[in-house]
């Protein structure tokens, strides 16, 4: 694994995530070199379960993806003493992220306006939930799929006369990760000038709300409700897959000079003059008929050398790629973007910075692997280790893991 300090070292996070959006968020600060402690109940992060596919020692793909730069602490949170000892890694942690139901930490007399920011007035208290902590659905359960349906992306997102389609990627979980992150780096700058902590609220489906551009602005413009328009764009033309010759290909052409270069490579520069084609508006009004001319030039075509040749005459196309063929692109390996060392592999840290980088320099760790240390850290003595060991407050990662 890779080495250096990184943008955020010295930074002293205690997760109390489990699933995705919050470990995503704490992987990303881990990254950029954040000290983060991985608080879990006895039995673990539920991910550790989702599989298969599982590695030779048993951890989930599913939690392996998100969880390095860590290290884990099995807690019985709900214990008296369980509290203490969080009480005592807190009194030197920057920042807490939890994502329990709202409420959950009130309940423990860990709430944030009730018993935290007295006790530790410089901490950034990070809480994830479904749907906030007001209004009548605060206190449930939030999940990836529900929020998209909510939301309304679900509703944007398939073909024109088909059935809603929940989008590929847990898209909600992962966009709450990073309105979480900036949060909290926000949180720490603003820390800087008033030498206090505050509270980062953020909820699934606010996040995914956010994410209804362009047609929740179309809609306050117009009035009229989105529909599902496939891949297509609700304000450009051509923004479209197109089928060729051996698989897809997505061309953009948003600009008039990208729609004359587009049309002259593929041998009709003419339909650039054509009085229906001759902007945005006129290709969008006359979309049915432009889609059917550029399928007829694009039918018979190398998809895959196709995209390379628009894109670099300044024509955005893409061929659309499986996974495996991404992961073993050129330009992906050329970015970093997979980590291949040793036992581990997955995806890189994707904001490269010029003097601090991002690194991945923990495995992702077993469950309460690395109680002993966190607690020597923290102060506790041999015998008071062995003693929340016995009592089962903390976890024996020998014991959690056969669990």
């Amino acid at each position: 694994m890779g080495d250096g300090a990184g943008a955020l070292a010295g930074v002293r996070v205690i997760d109390l995530t489990r699933i995705l959006a919050g470990p995503f968020c704490t992987q990303m600060l881990g990254d950029h070199g954040a000290d983060v402690i991985k608080v879990e109940a006895l039995g673990g992060d539920e991910t550790r379960r989702w599989g298969p596919p599982f590695s030779a020692d048993g951890m989930s793909a599913y939690f392996r993806g998100v969880n390095r730069n860590k290290l884990s602490l099995a807690l019985d949170l709900s214990s008296n003493d369980g509290q203490e000892v969080l009480l005592r890694l807190l009194e030197n942690a920057d920042v807490l992220l939890e994502n329990f139901k709202a409420g959950q930490m009130e309940k423990w007399g860990l709430g944030y306006e009730s018993s935290l920011s007295d006790r530790f007035p410089q901490l950034i208290y990070g809480q994830i939930t479904g749907y906030g902590t007001e209004g009548p659905l605060a206190g449930r359960p939030g999940f990836d799929a529900i929020a998209q349906v909510m939301s309304g992306l679900v509703s944007i997102n398939g073909a024109a006369h088909g059935s809603p389609v929940r989008v590929g990627a847990p898209i909600s979980d992962l966009t709450t990760a990073f309105y979480a992150t900036n949060g909290i780096l926000m949180a720490l700058y603003e820390r800087t000038l008033s030498d206090l902590g505050q509270k980062v609220d953020v909820s699934l489906l606010d996040c995914s709300v956010s994410l209804l551009h362009p047609h929740a602005a179309n809609y306050f413009m117009t009035g009229e409700s989105p529909t599902r328009i496939g891949n297509a764009h609700p304000n450009i033309a051509p923004y479209e897959m197109f089928e060729t010759a051996n698989g897809f290909i997505f061309i953009a052409a948003g600009t008039n000079r990208q729609f004359e270069r587009l049309v002259t490579f593929l041998g009709k520069p003419e339909l650039a003059a054509d009085p229906r084609y001759l902007d945005n508006a006129t290709r969008k009004a006359n979309e049915k008929s432009l889609m059917a001319e550029l399928s007829s030039l694009l039918v018979g075509r190398d998809a895959t050398v196709l995209a390379e040749e628009l894109l670099a005459d300044g024509v955005p196309a893409g061929a659309v790629l499986e996974v495996p063929k991404v992961l073993e692109h050129p330009q992906i390996r050329a970015r970093d973007m997979v980590v291949d060392d040793g036992e581990y592999r997955g995806i890189g840290v994707p904001v490269k910075m010029g003097r601090t980088p991002g690194y991945p320099r923990v495995l992702p760790p077993k469950l309460g692997e690395h109680a002993n240390d966190i607690l020597l850290e923290a102060g506790y003595d041999k015998a008071e280790i062995d003693s929340l060991l016995r009592s089962g407050i903390v976890g024996d990662v020998v014991s959690t893991e056969e669990a």
